[in-house]
């Protein structure tokens, strides 16, 4: 049994603790308020994972460090990095590898396929603040101070899922309700299942050929908006989704912090994104779940 440190109780960090519990592996879950699943292999901890001190002595003796926690996504550029310096530091101190959740921003945009050898290229605040945390992190590999590894995922789905379709058009579409989605609805997407996202954490931190690089968690799906708009409205009995395309200014002028924040990443939905995860599947050994899978989950979800 080895000990695994996991920061951040949102959809992945419960996910990415309960499947290590699970497989009979300690967890140590370091929230702010000490939250989390309740489950006999996971230790909840209350801490402030920005105090370097205080979580070196929580990560030590860990044979990972597995990040899951963002701040609000609205107060990104004030608050990431010193989180993300504190997880290093902590990584660096304690020899726990660290595994870093990202996800597509510092790309930029891009015609064809994302693959992890595409040089950063960002052209939003977010995006070239994620490619920096990843290009510091990086670096302190390079130069022997630590063992890193990042994650990247692209939009979320699942229970409880962080993403703009899960907040916006999943629970209206099984409603039976008419949305708004700021996006080509026809262009093929990939979409990462919270617990493809989880597996693909576990699996980077337990192999050693992760260490330096990145790895694309894999899709459980390409559909397009209106594509998967219509398997979840079918899969919970629901009328035809009344999906239309809207202006992505439309939700920046909402009044709502975080949606105000979408569109500087409005290339992310008016074009395809596709995920290339041919290296996670091959040495990583992680697959996606079935896309009929993850549907039933979500309608199940949003019942409740």
């Amino acid at each position: 049994m080895s000990f695994h440190v996991v920061t951040g109780a949102g959809p992945t960090g419960t996910a990415t603790a309960l499947r290590l519990a699970g497989e009979g592996e300690r967890v140590r879950l370091v929230t702010r308020r000490g939250t989390g699943p309740e489950h006999p292999g996971v230790e909840r901890v209350a801490a402030d994972a920005t105090d370097a001190g205080a979580l070196t002595a929580l990560v030590e003796g860990a044979h990972a460090l597995i990040n899951c926690a963002a701040p609000p996504y609205h107060r990104w550029p004030g608050e990431f990095p010193p989180l993300a310096a504190a997880l290093l530091t902590a990584a660096e101190r304690t020899g726990a590898g660290y595994v870093m959740l990202g996800n597509v921003y510092g790309y930029g945009p891009v015609d064809g396929p994302l693959t992890e050898d595409l040089p950063a290229a960002p052209t939003s605040r977010k995006g070239t603040l994620r490619a920096a945390l990843w290009a510091d992190a990086l670096a302190a590999h390079r130069a022997g101070r630590a063992r890193v590894t990042e994650v990247r995922a692209s939009d979320f789905l699942g229970r409880a899922a962080t993403s703009l379709f899960a907040f916006t058009v999943a629970p209206a579409v099984v409603a039976g309700e008419p949305v708004g989605y700021p996006a080509d609805l026809a262009a093929p997407h990939s979409w990462s299942y919270v617990g493809d996202v989880a597996d693909t954490l576990v699996a980077a931190a337990r192999n050693e050929a992760s260490w330096g690089r990145a790895w694309h968690v894999p899709s459980t799906s390409e559909a397009s908006a209106r594509e998967l708009a219509g398997r979840l409205a079918r899969a919970a009995g629901a009328p035809e989704p009344a999906l239309t395309a809207v202006p992505v200014a439309e939700l920046a002028g909402s009044g709502d912090e975080m949606l105000a924040e979408v569109e500087e990443m409005a290339y992310l939905y008016d074009r395809p994104l596709l995920l290339d995860s041919a290296l996670t599947r091959e040495v990583l050994g992680v697959a996606a779940t079935p896309l009929e899978t993850v549907v039933e989950e979500v309608v199940r979800a949003l019942r409740v």
